[in-house]
């Protein structure tokens, strides 16, 4: 088995990192919505401003797994905390404790910025993924539900004179 190492990513870990976004969107079949290029990740991820920052999984130096997050703010717990966009290990290296490595490794750099929690959202039909969570101690929000505006909508919203929906 080889040993597993868990870094912050650099600027040379994007063409990685956005192989592993591609097996990502393609577990998920959602490949068909990935239309972000390299260029667009090196930008959010070491652009200024930056936008986001992964850790990286690596097996005898070779990316294997990653965790892509960024920082938000609860104003209830008035702290800021972070949202962890993605993580994934590539198939082959599961049920290793990589996964649950990066979250430990997340879980403490959030404790190191003073962050009140780490918070993720997981696909209703990811089954092992849900089973997984659980068992780390995390408490699926069933209560809530995720709202999304992009492309068309998110434009037409910026345009949009209607203020009758306040």
């Amino acid at each position: 088995m080889s040993k597993i190492t868990l870094r912050l990513a650099t600027p040379e870990d994007v063409p990685a990192i956005f192989s592993l976004v591609r097996s990502l969107s393609e577990y998920e079949k959602l490949a068909h919505e990935m239309i972000g290029t390299e260029a667009d990740l090196h930008k959010g991820l070491f652009g200024t401003p930056s936008y986001a920052e992964a850790i990286i999984a690596e097996a005898d130096g070779t990316a294997v797994g990653f965790a892509l997050y960024f920082y938000n703010f609860s104003t209830f717990l008035m702290k800021p905390g972070i949202y962890l966009e993605d993580l994934f290990v590539l198939p082959d290296y599961r049920r290793r404790g990589i996964a649950s490595d990066l979250l430990k490794y997340l879980a403490n750099h959030a404790l190191s910025k003073g962050c009140g929690r780490l918070e993720w959202s997981v696909l209703d039909w990811n089954e092992s993924a849900i089973t997984f969570y659980k068992r780390v101690g995390a408490i699926l929000m069933d209560e809530w539900t995720g709202c999304r505006v992009s492309g068309d909508a998110l434009i037409n919203l910026a345009d949009s004179d209607d203020s009758s929906t306040d």
